[in-house]
């Protein structure tokens, strides 16, 4: 009977720390809120001290870039101007990207910086952080005064 006892007192320390681990992951996992916060301070941060100094904070580990929240830059036009992800892909026309269902989701991103300033988009995209395809939602800002847009996403 100790014996069984003690194999249960095993199993629900077991799942005790499973969960506990579980439940510090799900609180570390980045929000629509945090994407959206990191964006508008992206857009100001762009707006203020020009692209280069951009480039060099969205691309540095910190409030701009922690796990899988990174800040993206195209111009208006379709042009990456900043992807922490593949810095080698920054000056390339992205427009005609499109997610793994065939969406066009640089196009919708830059028609929504355009026609309403800000806001949300949904699409599937790599995740960098678990190499899987994801449903990631992402917030958009135009920043008009660099003729640049800001967006960053999370992974749902």
């Amino acid at each position: 009977m100790k014996r069984i006892l003690g194999v249960f007192g095993v199993i629900a320390l077991a799942l005790g720390v499973v969960l506990s681990c579980a439940a510090s992951q799900a609180a570390d996992k980045p929000t629509q809120d945090d994407a959206r916060r990191v964006a508008l301070a992206a857009a100001d941060f762009l707006k203020d001290k020009g692209l280069d100094a951009a480039r060099q904070a969205f691309h540095a580990d910190g409030p701009f870039k922690q796990g899988e929240i990174y800040v993206n830059v195209i111009d208006e036009q379709g042009v990456w101007l900043v992807y922490p992800p593949k810095p080698a892909g920054e000056g390339q026309n992205v427009s005609e990207v499109k997610d793994v269902d065939g969406k066009f989701l640089v196009k919708e991103i830059i028609a929504l910086a355009k026609t309403k300033g800000e806001g949300w988009t949904e699409y599937r995209w790599m995740n960098p952080t678990s190499n899987q395809i994801a449903s990631k939602v992402t917030f958009v800002k135009a920043v008009p005064e660099r003729g640049a847009i800001v967006y960053v996403g999370v992974y749902k």
